[in-house]
C-alpha cells in the first residue's frame, strides 16, 4: 500500500476526487490548510494603493489517499492531469487496519 499525500493550491479537488473514482479509489480526505511554495503570494494592495502586503501564507488543499501499489501509475497521472499545480508525496505504508472490523492489509483501503 502507498499513501499519497497532494499539495494543490487551487481547488481542484472535486476532479480529482472523480478522477480517482473512476479507477476504485474512494476513500479520500482533504483539508484546508496554509502554506508557501518556493514562490511568495501575490502582493495585495490596500488603502486606496498607498500599502502594499505580502502575505507570507496562502490557502492550499491537503489531500491523502491510501491506494493500493497497483494503482500508484494511473492515479499519479489522474492527480497530474486534473490539477494545475503542486506536488504530490508517495511513501510506503507498513500496515493498515481497519478499527470496526480488525481487517487489515489492502482489504481495509
Amino acid at each position: 500500500m502507498l499513501k499519497l499525500e497532494i499539495i494543490i493550491a487551487n481547488n481542484d479537488v472535486m476532479k480529482i476526487s472523480e478522477g480517482l473514482k473512476q479507477i476504485g479509489i474512494g476513500g479520500l480526505t482533504v483539508v484546508k490548510v496554509r502554506g508557501r511554495g518556493a514562490k511568495t503570494a501575490a502582493e495585495i494592495h490596500s488603502h486606496k494603493g498607498m500599502e502594499i502586503f505580502v502575505p507570507h501564507f496562502s490557502d492550499k488543499y491537503r489531500l491523502m489517499v491510501v491506494i493500493p501499489e497497483a494503482k500508484e501509475e494511473k492515479a499519479v497521472e489522474i492527480i497530474k492531469k486534473n490539477s494545475s499545480e503542486g506536488k504530490i508525496f508517495i511513501s510506503q505504508m507498513l500496515r493498515a487496519v481497519d478499527i470496526k472490523t480488525g481487517s487489515e492489509g489492502d482489504e481495509v483501503v
